[in-house]
């Protein structure tokens, strides 16, 4: 799971308030960067270590691991 929250919280802070100053900050394509923005996609690695890279936001805290379905948990 990808928390578009805290990536907006922090750009903004940093000055970016709109997908297109993202995309400049990260170098990725505006389409990239309004699907980060407004929470359509998680960012792939790549795209996780320019966050890292631009922010100072480590993949670990903007990446969060998606609950476990219960059928999946009893199975193990």
């Amino acid at each position: 799971m990808y928390d578009r929250a805290l990536l907006v919280a922090i750009a903004s802070d940093k000055g970016d308030r709109h997908y297109t100053d993202l995309a400049e900050r990260l170098k990725v394509a505006p389409a990239t960067a309004w699907r980060l923005w407004t929470g359509k996609t998680a960012p792939s690695a790549r795209v996780a270590a320019a966050v890292e890279d631009a922010y100072g936001l480590p993949a670990s805290r903007l990446l969060k691991l998606a609950a476990v379905e219960p059928a999946l948990e009893a199975a193990a």
